[in-house]
């Protein structure tokens, strides 16, 4: 017998609902598309990564998502209303969106660069409440950069840079936050300290978090769910369940990569 007290119960905690989603590009003549029969739910608090081989849409879907460029098909539903029927004003103060684009100006101070997180909420002439300071207050804690806020975006590393630029995310105090490649040219140490350091907000702060990246075998250890995407359909569980149904293990050619299910990780053959 259906309960539908539960699946209620369940909706409530879905923040971002896909269903059939194609994604690429249109013209007048025809529609190129790079990847379809997308289909994943994301629920409150978790992070979660979208894996793939080059060129495969990673980045098309997260710009998709955050509404940067327009679907082909399907649907994108965020908090169960779809996001064609956002005002882009609410829809701001719903969904923060990081790309790989270089800050305009690395003149501007850590604080600077952090308040403009604010702008869906602030007056025409970006004139700070108490309420906008203290969210971007909160942000620089969250991401523990209290030293780094007076200094020059050019004086910082790319690894202090990605937590500025996640910081003004967390101060546009959205629900959902998406994020395209944040730990690209970092360390392996900086890399696992960043998508921790996501991890920890999107569990403490209860936002969805969701990213693109290369870094598989570190998402397999540090999210709690993973988008497999592929041009025909996609994959999306629990990091063990995806090992177990054997989804990596057709990701790459295997007479040159082959996954190892014992260790998670990938072996060149």
């Amino acid at each position: 017998m259906i309960n539908i007290k539960n699946i209620k119960k369940e909706q409530q905690h879905i923040a971002l609902k896909v269903t059939s989603l194609s994604i690429g590009y249109s013209s007048k003549k025809q529609q190129n598309v790079i990847s379809k029969d997308i289909n994943f739910a994301l629920k409150k608090g978790e992070l979660t990564a979208i894996v793939g081989v080059n060129g495969i849409g990673k980045s098309t879907l997260l710009r998709t998502l955050g509404k940067v460029q327009p679907k082909l098909n399907g649907s994108i539903c965020i908090d169960n209303l779809e996001i064609s029927d956002y005002k882009p004003e609410h829809l701001a103060a719903k969904i923060s969106v990081v790309l790989t684009e270089k800050i305009a100006s690395k003149n501007l101070t850590v604080l600077e660069v952090i308040a403009l997180g604010r702008q869906p909420y602030t007056n025409w002439i970006g004139t700070l409440t108490n309420t906008d300071k203290d969210k971007i207050t909160e942000a620089i804690s969250l991401v523990q950069i209290e030293e780094l806020q007076h200094k020059k975006c050019y004086e910082l590393s790319d690894g202090q840079l990605q937590k500025v630029m996640i910081a003004r995310a967390l101060a546009q105090d959205t629900s959902i936050i998406l994020l395209d490649e944040p730990t690209s040219h970092l360390d392996l140490y900086h890399k696992a300290t960043i998508l921790k350091l996501l991890k920890n907000i999107a569990h403490k702060t209860k936002k969805t978090i969701l990213f693109t990246t290369h870094e598989i075998e570190v998402a397999l250890q540090l999210c709690d769910k993973i988008l497999i995407l592929d041009k025909n359909t996609s994959h999306f569980g629990t990091p063990k369940d995806l090992i177990a149904a054997k989804k990596f293990n057709a990701l790459f050619p295997k007479d040159t990569i082959v996954f190892d299910e014992n260790t998670a990780s990938f072996k060149v053959v």
